[in-house]
């Protein structure tokens, strides 16, 4: 028999193999929402990728189907990461949040400009789709267009949004090299895929308020505050070392 979230090989042989990286952290009332509406007939491996919860988001994902992953230290990124390691020989690794604000039904829009070898890097767009009221503060509005507008003047690349729903080929998201292991994850992945020249999409997606819990981001002001120096934090640590990388070439040049 498959293992639980897993769609047998054989329904699967036409296509890439995808893995649904979901990361929570107490998330326990809508985990169960979020893994029933995922798409199984485009999905091969579901999996939670959990950091620490102290509810029963763990055995509730369990009992929906999902393969869970525990990875013991807090962070965003962490257990995107592990969940990432634990996707195995995937193709294709779709991310999006276990609050149930992200809708796991449109998942087959993000892949199919990949499947289609049209992009390496599809990335929804809360900003540009239609948004349920109160799902997104104007701070985080805001943060992704500054955010974008930074990352085309390095690369000459302009996002609208810092959205955790995306799909990226898993052979380019190991050649970026990820670092950063708590908030600042989606901006790395964005920077970094930019500055490699991956052929990247961003397309509007529908988002909702939460289904359920606390956003350890946009929930408290000193969230918000540490999810801000931390976006702030991995956008100058990424920009320099390009800096780095081009005085170094200089250097090599300047020396022959």
């Amino acid at each position: 028999m498959p293992a639980a979230g897993r769609i047998p090989r054989s329904a699967a042989a036409v296509r890439p193999r995808v893995a649904l990286v979901i990361p929570t952290l107490n998330e326990e009332e809508p985990i169960r929402e979020v893994i029933a509406a995922a798409p199984r007939d485009v999905i091969d491996d579901i999996i939670v990728a959990d950091s620490g919860s102290d509810d029963r988001t763990v055995e509730l994902a369990r009992d929906a189907g999902a393969r869970v992953v525990v990875e013991h230290r807090r962070g965003y990124g962490r257990a995107c990461a592990a969940g990432v390691r634990a996707a195995g020989a995937c193709d294709i690794i779709v991310f999006l949040d276990g609050d149930g604000s992200d809708r796991p039904e449109l998942v087959p829009l993000l892949l199919g400009p990949i499947l289609a070898d049209t992009h390496d890097f599809v990335i929804g767009s809360r900003t540009r789709g239609e948004r349920e009221t109160g799902s997104m503060n104007a701070l985080q509005i805001g943060a992704g267009y500054i955010a974008g507008a930074l990352t085309r003047l390095l690369y000459g690349v302009a996002y609208t949004d810092m959205c955790a729903f995306r799909a990226i080929r898993r052979e380019s998201l190991e050649q970026l090299g990820m670092r950063e292991m708590t908030y600042g994850w989606n901006l790395e992945m964005q920077m970094r895929a930019a500055r490699a020249g991956l052929r990247i999409l961003e397309i509007p997606v529908e988002h909702r308020r939460r289904r359920g819990g606390t956003s350890k981001v946009s929930g408290t002001i000193m969230g918000t505050l540490k999810a801000a120096l931390r976006l702030a934090a991995t956008f100058a640590r990424i920009a320099l070392e390009r800096q780095r990388r081009r005085d170094s070439v200089q250097a090599q040049q300047s020396s022959h």
